[in-house]
């Protein structure tokens, strides 16, 4: 059996990938996090941050693909934690590149649509500048280059909202509703919301092949925040309103939230160029995770 080390298994895509790559015979998870209780049983705590740690543990586990589920996503506390930002999303991925390289294994490196400005009008491919204006983005596209930089059998794949187990905006959203009878929601910034699930699919698809590079990696279609959360809101059968706002009316009511892309629709570009892997419709998508975390009405 091929042993993959599995970083961060307790969020939301470790989870996601644990249930997916756990049922294929050819492989073995050995997987780490931080802390041990979670949904996913901890086979070693590990500080990816340390690269001492990294290179001994990889060193004893020889492992066939590394995918690195950790990351720092709190992207407003990340506006006044620059250095744990850089220590996990920038410094933690260059030690498992470095890791892969010796170890000879891959590497699966999951990134973000923040690296972008935000400021284009069409679905941004892997060949469109970047330019992140957050903290948050700053130092996941450091993490990026790093990983080009130490890796040679690498793949990065930018993803945007994401939802699967754990905390995100779909269970937020549930939670509020269960206290409001109106929800206040931005309508002015449009992405493509994508389940765990969905990308744990593409995952699995690329890692048996070398077919490496940067791919983007979102669900199919798009919409705003308030639409998505009206979705969400049908699918369950809940009658909360939602009122939309625009961001400038959002971050005037909360000034310490961090700047967030106006536009950051990915555009699956190298998936379509050089696999045949189709990502399910954003709201099939949410159809299916609903139903399965016995959400839908």
């Amino acid at each position: 059996m091929k042993n993959i080390i599995v970083t961060g298994c307790n969020g939301q895509l470790g989870i996601a990938v644990n249930k997916l790559l756990g049922e294929n015979e050819e492989y073995h998870l050995v997987n780490t996090d931080v802390s041990d209780p979670g949904f996913v049983k901890v086979d070693r705590k590990l500080d990816i941050t340390n690269v001492e740690e990294v290179l001994n543990f990889t060193k004893e586990v020889k492992p066939y693909a590394i995918i690195n589920c950790a990351a720092y996503t709190a992207v407003d506390a990340a506006e006044t934690h620059l250095d744990l930002n850089y220590r996990i999303n920038a410094i933690g991925p260059r030690n498992l590149a470095i890791a892969a390289t010796e170890n000879q294994a891959k590497l699966v490196h999951i990134s973000t649509d923040y690296v972008f400005p935000g400021t284009s009008e069409k679905p941004l491919t892997e060949f469109d500048p970047t330019g992140p204006k957050s903290v948050y983005g700053i130092t996941k596209l450091a993490g990026e280059n790093f990983v080009k930089d130490f890796a040679r059998n690498y793949f990065i794949i930018r993803t945007a909202w994401l939802y699967g187990e754990g905390k995100n905006f779909v269970r937020t959203m549930l939670k509020v509703a269960e206290t409001h009878d109106e929800v206040t929601v931005v309508d002015d910034q449009f992405g493509s919301p994508t389940s765990t699930k969905e990308l744990a699919k593409a995952i699995a698809a690329l890692l048996p092949t070398d077919n490496y590079g940067l791919f983007h990696g979102t669900c199919e279609g798009s919409t705003s925040w308030d639409e998505f959360t009206r979705e969400i809101y049908r699918l369950a059968g809940i009658a909360t309103r939602v009122k939309s706002v625009t961001t400038a009316e959002y971050q005037a009511a909360n000034p310490q939230s961090a700047p967030r892309p106006h536009y950051s629709i990915l555009d699956n570009y190298m998936f379509r160029l050089t696999t045949d892997h189709v990502y399910a419709d954003w709201k099939a998508a949410l159809d299916v995770y609903m139903t399965e975390m016995g959400y839908k009405a």
